[in-house]
């Protein structure tokens, strides 16, 4: 038996049915879109400006390029990056949106945005994976544009991963229940 997913964004859900995305892969990007909603409210109350259109479409289509390379549906592998790049701009998705999909692997790149770390922290916490270098980067530009002090952010990023950590195990189970093909 399957367990539901999260729903996805209408557009996110189009765009997965017409590239024929499987179960599995549907599952785990409703997952890190739902992390990344949680994520979203706690940085919005710090006041602090972010794309959230873009960090949700992001989050929900990032692994895209899975339905090209289905390989790396259960291998590693990044060639699923640029694919899924590629294909979201030949569907007619604005380049805004579709760097996600090329961007969520490489978030200690220069010129990472706030949106593209966002996205990668969300792909990171929906299973309890924690990157201490990833969760520096997203602490010290909301400190930076808060005003707030490095130490006090990274706390309560700390506690917010945390409490996303607790409820992992659902998630993985989730997507676990959705069959890969």
């Amino acid at each position: 038996m399957t367990a539901d997913a999260p729903p996805l964004p209408p557009a996110a859900a189009a765009l997965l049915a017409a590239v024929d995305a499987p179960p599995r892969l549907t599952a785990h990007l409703g997952l890190v879109h739902e992390v990344a909603v949680t994520i979203l409210d706690w940085w919005d109350g710090h006041g602090v400006p972010v794309d959230r259109e873009a960090v949700l479409f992001g989050a929900a289509t990032h692994d895209i390029g899975k339905t090209v390379h289905r390989e790396e549906l259960s291998v590693r592998g990044s060639l699923h990056e640029r694919a899924g790049y590629e294909l979201l701009l030949a569907r007619g998705v604005p380049e805004r949106l579709a760097r996600f999909a090329g961007t969520h692997g490489s978030w200690g790149a220069t010129g990472a945005t706030v949106e593209d770390l966002l996205v990668s922290l969300a792909d990171k916490a929906w299973k309890d994976s924690r990157v201490r270098d990833l969760e520096d980067l997203v602490a010290a530009r909301l400190a930076k544009a808060s005003g707030r002090e490095p130490w006090e952010v990274f706390l309560a990023l700390d506690d917010l991963l945390a409490g996303i950590g607790a409820d992992a195990p659902r998630r993985l189970a989730v997507q676990a229940s959705h069959p890969v093909v």
